[in-house]
């Protein structure tokens, strides 16, 4: 049976007949709209949809993207991402924002909890939670995917856009980039943040506590980890590879009822909030770190926390919504008279 949400036609950001690439809701609805059209695919593979059954194309023609190539992961053979190519029409020559659109995108799906797939994605969900996404053959597939349309067409005419467990690896594939110097723009939804959901805590004092708290007990961690190791490192040390990805500002759009990226809220109103009351040091070493890295590194493992990063341009969408599946899902980045709330964070 097909799901209302996998027709364009009854689901789709149909409003959207004209794309002003100026337009910051117009950006983030195509992105969304390319993702959700990575989902599709593999689900019209699942239900062996072909040819005038396919659901998936829509998703992008309607923007005049073509699908370039679509990216198979070589465990389970299920389609986890897609290369778009824009191909705008003639009629938009009068378009003065096209020449500041996207050449391609690169979009990474999240999660599909059916199908002959969801063993293999939550096997993923379970190695981003362990701080091992970066070593799975599927994100070495993202980043070889980046790197090829990069040294092709370079990083100022390329996007990277996912959901959820595809937003892990857009942003994994994006640091990579970015200590390569290269700066892909980079739209990610309900990117999951590893911690537990302390922005969900009404009490503002208790939160603040508990964030204080884990700031200090992350930075000593840090501080021990580095004093073993022989390494110097202070406070206020700004050298090694996180300062040096500040530079890189990736678009992360989060609903504050999802507790699985919720706490990106928190995790960048923290530093701030450790600035203005004298203890900033503590706050620029615990945010590049994670306990469960640094213990993962004290047991001689490798492991890389994906999900932290210096800079980001960050979207809160303060729409009220029914049920967690709303505040997760992908369909909300696409509706009309949102209620969004924007805050750009630069590392310093």
């Amino acid at each position: 049976m097909v799901s209302e949400r996998e027709r364009f036609d009854l689901s789709g950001p149909l409003h959207l007949t004209f794309v002003d690439w100026g337009n910051a809701y117009h950006r983030m609805s195509v992105a969304a709209s390319l993702v959700q059209g990575v989902y599709i695919l593999e689900r019209d593979r699942q239900e062996n949809r072909v040819g005038p059954n396919a659901l998936a194309p829509p998703w992008w023609t309607f923007f005049h993207f073509q699908l370039f190539r679509p990216l198979i992961d070589d465990v389970d053979k299920s389609i986890f991402g897609a290369i778009y190519e824009f191909k705008p029409p003639p009629s938009s020559k009068g378009n003065d924002t096209v020449n500041i659109s996207p050449r391609y995108v690169i979009a990474f799906r999240g999660t599909i909890p059916r199908g002959d797939s969801v063993y293999r994605d939550i096997q993923l969900d379970m190695h981003f939670v362990r701080n091992g996404l970066h070593q799975t053959s599927r994100s070495d597939i993202a980043v070889q995917a980046a790197r090829n349309m990069v040294a092709a067409v370079g990083d100022s005419n390329i996007w990277l856009a996912g959901h959820s467990l595809g937003s892990a690896l857009a942003m994994l594939t994006g640091k990579r980039m970015a200590k390569s110097g290269m700066f892909i723009q980079s739209f990610l939804f309900n990117p999951p943040f590893v911690s537990a959901p302390i922005e969900r805590i009404k009490n503002k004092n208790l939160k603040l506590g508990i964030r204080v708290a884990s700031s200090v007990i992350t930075a000593g961690l840090t501080l021990a980890m580095k004093a073993r190791q022989k390494k110097e490192v202070s406070l206020d040390d700004h050298l090694g590879p996180f300062p040096a990805l500040s530079s890189w500002v990736p678009c992360l759009f989060v609903n504050p009822s999802d507790h699985i990226c919720s706490e990106y809220i928190g995790y960048f109103e923290h530093r701030k909030t450790m600035e203005e009351i004298g203890i900033g040091g503590i706050e620029r070493l615990a945010t590049q770190n994670s306990i469960g890295d640094l213990l993962m590194s004290a047991f001689g493992k490798e492991s890389e926390a994906a999900h932290l990063i210096p800079s980001a341009s960050l979207t809160v969408n303060v729409t009220p919504v029914q049920d967690f599946r709303a505040a997760h899902g992908i369909h909300q980045w696409w509706k009309p008279c949102l209620s969004l709330e924007h805050k750009l964070y630069k590392y310093k």
